[in-house]
């Protein structure tokens, strides 16, 4: 990490700030406070009033910029997006506050890249087809914050000090002294906006002892938002963690976290559907139920593709901890999900939790036959639902990810 640090901070490039103040109705696009040298716009403030981000320049976020209540920030595809370097209450991200909303709509040719100020990449790469960057490895984190969309959707939570149940709490990864941080209410059906075709790179920045922020952070997102074709690449801590919320997500690539790669925690009952997993550091599902004194919350994922190993750009061997870990009170449904380049010691654990709350269907692991009982906790007999052989028939949709860098790479899969 240190060396990442020395490198990227002779990396920062040049621009002048922006500042968003009072709120209308008309959308800024462009304001004319602009370094033409390099078209790199810094932004300083807070998005106060509906504004478009265009894809002719590079927007440097500078801190944490927050999309207040009321106010929708519009990105435009092809759009790159950099954070700048810096770790505890200076980590830099992009945060969407509640009543707020992010319009970040990328399509296969033209996705939209939220990065490291230390990656080369540029609009005109974009616009070129070439999506990977040019100048660091797939597997670079932390070298910046991360993306966090907060809501008014039901959570289950409690005071840690009290131990009584809460509707609202501050989301990790941001100070309790920021009141835009926290998330949670009664609306299921809250709208915190659309985002497709967005690519999220190199983030996790430490916030603190042991504590980074995910590559995508969704709290309290509620059903009328749409997220779909996402990708996370090298981040430091978890791929995506959904907070509670109702919202669903839909074709997403999860590639080189250094922790856990799908994290579900306070009751999310939305669905992850179609999606890549490769080898994360640490869990590829870590599954947690309930907080306080709640006894709802289901969710299902379903149609995916993990690959347990494989061996990075830096030739170390990437290998996931648990192949699926659920906690005393999940509840979740897993179906038609296929585990390849699994290797000895990778394990299925405490699946005999909540009998009748956690399901399996079609869970393919492609092991022999006679290795599958060795892929589960010692003691615990095999679930119905798993198999050993090939891939599932159901339909595992992978060529919707023909965008990524992932697939440019050549870590997506053949089914």
């Amino acid at each position: 990490m240190k060396k990442h640090l020395k490198l990227f901070s002779l990396l920062l490039a040049f621009g002048i700030a922006l500042t968003f103040t009072a709120c209308d109705d008309e959308e800024k696009v462009n304001p004319d406070l602009i370094d033409l040298s390099n078209n790199n716009v810094i932004v300083t403030q807070n998005i106060a009033e509906n504004t478009k981000w265009t894809a002719d320049n590079i927007y440097q976020l500078a801190g944490r910029i927050t999309v207040l209540d009321g106010t929708i920030l519009t990105i435009e595809a092809g759009t790159v997006i950099k954070g700048e370097l810096g770790t505890g209450a200076n980590a830099t991200a992009l945060l969407v506050a509640r009543g707020g909303k992010l319009m970040a709509e990328g399509t296969p040719t033209l996705p939209i890249v939220f990065t490291t100020v230390g990656d080369e990449l540029t609009p005109e790469d974009i616009a070129a087809g070439n999506f990977g960057s040019p100048n660091l490895n797939p597997d670079a984190d932390g070298l910046w914050g991360g993306v966090l969309i907060l809501g008014k959707a039901k959570i289950s939570a409690s005071n840690k000090d009290t131990k009584e149940d809460v509707s609202e709490v501050q989301i990790e990864g941001i100070p309790t002294s920021d009141a835009n941080g926290l998330y949670g209410g009664n609306d299921d059906n809250d709208n915190s906006g659309v985002i497709k075709y967005v690519s999220i790179r190199h983030g996790g920045a430490n916030i603190g002892s042991g504590n980074e922020i995910n590559g995508l952070t969704l709290g309290g997102v509620g059903s009328a938002t749409v997220i779909e074709n996402i990708e996370i690449i090298a981040n430091q801590d978890d791929g995506i963690e959904w907070f509670g919320g109702k919202v669903t997500v839909k074709n997403a690539v999860i590639w080189n976290c250094n922790d856990d790669a799908v994290d579900a925690d306070q009751s999310w009952t939305g669905t992850l559907n179609n999606f890549v997993v490769v080898a994360p550091d640490d869990h590829n599902f870590e599954l947690d139920g309930p907080e306080g004194s709640a006894d709802y919350g289901h969710y299902t994922l379903k149609n995916g593709v993990i690959v347990a190993n494989y061996t990075s750009v830096k030739d170390a061997e990437r290998y996931s901890s648990d192949l699926i870990n659920t906690d005393d009170n999940t509840s979740v449904t897993m179906e038609n999900i296929f585990f390849t380049a699994i290797e000895p010691g990778q394990k299925v654990n405490r699946v005999v939790h909540n009998v009748g709350k956690v399901t399996f269907t079609n869970i393919v692991f492609d092991v022999e036959a006679a290795d599958l009982s060795s892929h589960f906790a010692e003691g615990v007999d095999i679930p119905a639902g798993f198999s050993a052989g090939a891939a599932p028939a159901a339909a595992i949709d992978l060529s919707v990810f023909s965008w990524t860098w992932a697939k440019e790479a050549g870590v997506i899969p053949t089914l």
